[in-house]
């Protein structure tokens, strides 16, 4: 299950599931020269089934959420109205592996206007609980259908908000559930590896980060990580009203190209 349970966790909070931010690109890649993942309109539940769940394959889902009420309400002056005084831990660094990174907790608008408006600040709240906390935008979504083929019950389902501005990054790791990531303000650049490509991808040796790798993905020590250079991926620009399957233990690096409201599905 994901880890996530303590608002207040330190610098030593266990990252499994977890992301880190660096300010250092903004540029959209060019992905004709990358393998793209495929996209499906509007799948029924069993070809999604017999296509990508079973063979866990990612998949770019698309006419899925046009109906969902977030897909025309959600903005930031919005998200300020409804949640804008509401305390939420904002993670502040580069990357959770750093001595300096850390968490404060803080009220939306206040984190609107220090870490969104303003660009030039490092900060996400990423990974939160949003929506059992204001129920108004919880009845902006939908738990997708296709989650009813997973073993799990709905109420086992875990619904994160991943709320930044454009520049953020999760680095290249893995999650322990199925995640359905549904991009509703912005865009993210995202890169997917198969758990096959494990060896080539240099996890970190220790228990702590053993989900994340230790490459720059879009700048990689190729002297360090020569076996990066080999590994097969999948890469898409995530738009407004896209969902992105990412299977369980599937490695992905995201990089947000825009202020970026996203909200994920960990389904088991």
């Amino acid at each position: 299950m994901p880890i996530r349970a303590d608002l207040y966790r330190t610098r030593l909070f266990p990252p499994e599931n977890r992301v880190s931010l660096q300010r250092t690109r903004s540029d959209a890649p060019d992905l004709a020269s990358e393998p793209a993942v495929p996209r499906l309109r509007c799948p029924s539940l069993e070809r999604f089934r017999e296509s990508h769940f079973i063979p866990q394959k990612p998949v770019v889902l698309e006419g899925v959420v046009d109906h969902w009420p977030c897909m025309r309400k959600w903005s930031v002056d919005y998200l300020r109205e409804i949640a804008g005084w509401r305390t939420v831990p904002v993670e502040l660094g580069l990357r959770y592996t750093d001595e300096e990174w850390s968490q404060e907790l803080m009220t939306v608008d206040d984190f609107i206007s220090q870490y969104i408006v303003n660009k030039n600040n490092v900060g996400y709240l990423a990974q939160h609980q949003l929506f059992d906390q204001i129920p108004e935008l919880k009845e902006d979504i939908n738990i997708p259908d296709y989650c009813c083929l997973g073993e799990g019950e709905e109420d086992h389902i875990t619904i994160n908000a991943w709320f930044g501005p454009e520049g953020t990054i999760s680095p290249l790791h893995q999650d322990p559930q199925q995640n359905f990531l549904v991009q509703v303000i912005g865009r993210k650049y995202i890169r997917l590896y198969s758990p096959q490509e494990s060896e080539n991808l240099y996890p970190h040796e220790s228990q702590m980060l053993h989900n994340t790798s230790q490459v720059d993905v879009e700048d990689p020590d190729l002297v360090k990580f020569p076996r990066f250079e080999k590994a097969a991926f999948q890469s898409c620009i995530l738009t407004p009203g896209q969902i992105l399957f990412i299977p369980v233990k599937y490695w992905h690096y995201v990089r947000s190209l825009d202020i970026s409201f996203s909200v994920s599905f960990w389904w088991s």
